[in-house]
């Protein structure tokens, strides 16, 4: 039976002007919008509510089989969250960092306003939006056996999802910046290889015991355990700035996990996973997205992004073909190659607004809800 999948997404709250509006939580009291307990694998509606800063959004659907299903779930989700934010006049956009300048207003929660206190400028400054993808797994075994064996991938997803190149007024340099402003929480970032669940939760539970994060909630890694879901949570990604690439990502993501899972059941063992190696892709991945050299996962030396994207796919294909999913990420893929990742799309729209950042905004509202 296919393995599930749900996609969490985050959003920017946007005024006619394009600078980001604190209106999240006057936008979910307005509205009848489902609450997130009935999230990306509970069993009602699908969720929409609050993140850590009043100028965000966040959905999530339902768990799903099929990529058709969960393509729609995406739209519907992006669709609730703007009518939500219809009622307090604001827009959705599908943007992993403002365009603007900003000064983030945290939600007025016990845990975000203790999180603001204690991280200062890390956590005023975290008006970013990712998108988190949750495929199923059978048991905390299967799971870290999963994280033992994806690290090496999950730069390339990040390439895939970049739309974040601005950053308080000006062009930042990288594709995702968003991915450089995440990495400023103490637990971010990728992760050993475990060899096991005891090791996993042993590591999990010395990261809370330092005093340093809350809870285990704030163990940030690339991909991790779910608390609340039997999956494994892939964090890595920016929001991407359409449905289709969404879907893409989803639907690559539930592939390296399935066949993370069988690489495993058939006693293939897990890389040594080297996380200097792995920080240091992601970072190029998230310098330049697909518009430059990514590294290889494996050689771990330079090709360009074409080519490493085609490794990904050669290497999940197996799975892509048996969820009947191959034909779908492969138009999936040609559609994005064309229109390129989100940072390209984003500088040249403003390229054609000579410099115009609000014209940025207006079409990344527009592209979020084609």
């Amino acid at each position: 039976m296919k393995r599930t999948m749900g996609v969490e997404e985050e959003f920017l709250l946007v005024g006619a002007d394009g600078h980001p509006v604190a209106k999240a939580s006057e936008a979910l009291e307005s509205s009848d919008a489902p609450d997130r307990s009935q999230g990306t694998h509970g069993t009602g509606a699908g969720g929409l509510e609050t993140e850590f800063m009043e100028e965000q959004l966040e959905t999530a659907t339902h768990p799903r089989r099929e990529l058709s299903d969960l393509a729609d779930q995406i739209r519907a989700g992006r669709e609730r969250a703007q009518a939500a934010a219809d009622r307090v006049g604001a827009r959705v956009a599908a943007l992993a960092t403002s365009p603007f300048p900003f000064e983030g207003t945290t939600v007025a929660r016990v845990r975000y306003l203790e999180a603001r206190a204690r991280f200062g400028l890390t956590a005023r400054e975290q008006l970013t939006s990712g998108c988190h993808v949750h495929v199923s797994v059978d048991d905390d075994a299967e799971g870290v056996a999963v994280l033992d064996r994806i690290g090496p991938w999950l730069s390339v997803l990040l390439a895939l999802s970049a739309n974040s190149p601005f950053w308080q007024g000006g062009d930042s340099g990288f594709a995702s910046y968003r991915s450089q402003v995440w990495a400023r929480w103490p637990t971010s970032g990728p992760t050993r290889t475990f060899g096991s669940p005891e090791a996993y939760h042993e590591a999990v539970d010395a990261l809370v015991a330092t005093g340093t994060i809350l809870d285990q909630n704030m163990v940030y890694f690339d991909a991790r355990l779910s608390s609340r879901y039997p999956t494994v949570e892939i964090r890595i990604a920016d929001v991407c700035l359409d449905a289709d690439s969404a879907t893409l990502l989803a639907g690559l993501a539930r592939a390296l996990v399935e066949t993370a899972a069988r690489d495993a059941a058939a006693g293939r063992p897990a890389p040594l996973l080297r996380t200097e190696l792995l920080r240091t892709a992601a970072w190029r991945a998230g310098r330049s997205g697909l518009a430059d050299d990514l590294l290889s996962p494996l050689t771990w030396r330079p090709l360009p992004a074409h080519d490493v994207v085609g490794q990904l796919v050669a290497h999940v294909r197996e799975a892509l073909a048996d969820a009947g999913d191959l034909d779908t990420v492969t138009e999936l893929l040609g559609r994005l190659w064309a229109a390129g990742d989100g940072a390209t799309r984003q500088r040249g729209w403003l390229a054609d607004g000579d410099g115009d950042l609000r014209r940025v905004v207006e079409r990344a509202v527009a592209v979020t809800h084609a």
